[in-house]
């Protein structure tokens, strides 16, 4: 595998308002939000900025990610650009590795995501992420 650009990183909270809050705190400045079907989650993505990757902020409502961390949330997952998540899948299986899921879920409507499953990577999880249309940043701020 060709070497990986960081993406993102994705931290699970309970609430809208945490994620607010740290937004605030840390001064970052919100790029869009969306809604992940697969995950029952809402999240907010902060903008690129010249030195960093954003962060999502995950605001599950349902399901196994509203159990994170005790329900307390936290850092869930390190994400990594690809050009074809299912051909890097593809790749990682051939290693006898595994993946979460059978194949690439829809995130928001720009992006599809996959991930190694993280006994294969010293217990963290990453995410394979495609770009496959253009952000919808139709709900600002």
């Amino acid at each position: 595998m060709k070497p990986l650009r960081m993406h993102h990183v994705g931290v699970v909270l309970p609430t809208v308002e945490q994620a607010e809050r740290l937004i605030k705190l840390f001064g970052l400045e919100v790029d869009y939000r969306g809604y992940v079907k697969s995950y029952h989650a809402d999240l907010i993505f902060t903008k690129y900025g010249p030195r960093e990757s954003p962060i999502e902020f995950i605001i599950p409502h349902e399901g196994v990610l509203t159990r994170f961390n005790g329900g307390k949330g936290g850092i869930a997952h390190i994400a990594f650009e690809v050009e074809d998540v299912e051909a890097a899948s593809r790749e990682l299986e051939a290693q006898g590795l595994e993946m979460l899921e059978k194949e690439a879920v829809e995130g928001t409507s720009d992006i599809i995501v996959n991930f190694l499953r993280p006994r294969y990577s010293e217990g963290i999880l990453f995410e394979l992420v495609q770009t496959v249309g253009p952000i919808d940043r139709g709900e600002q701020n």
